[in-house]
């Protein structure tokens, strides 16, 4: 199962697990649309290629929560 970190490891925003717009690569490093096209669709910590994650309904995140571990540094 998906951890959905709950922002953009670049900037910050907020991405809700149950709101589209979030992009991860195969280790789930985690990035706003923004950023992504900013990366060139590249992950930069391990140069991967950031694809769109997928949602997660709000009826299963009661049972499956996203993560709430925020990885920006800012």
């Amino acid at each position: 199962m998906l951890e959905m970190r709950p922002d953009c490891e670049r900037c910050g925003t907020d991405l809700p697990a149950h709101v589209a717009g979030a992009f991860i690569c195969s280790f789930e490093c985690t990035f706003c649309a923004d950023c992504t096209e900013a990366l060139d669709d590249r992950c930069p910590n391990c140069g991967g290629e950031l694809v769109d994650r997928p949602t997660r309904g709000k009826a299963l995140l009661a049972k499956h929560p996203a993560s709430t571990e925020r990885k920006h540094k800012g």
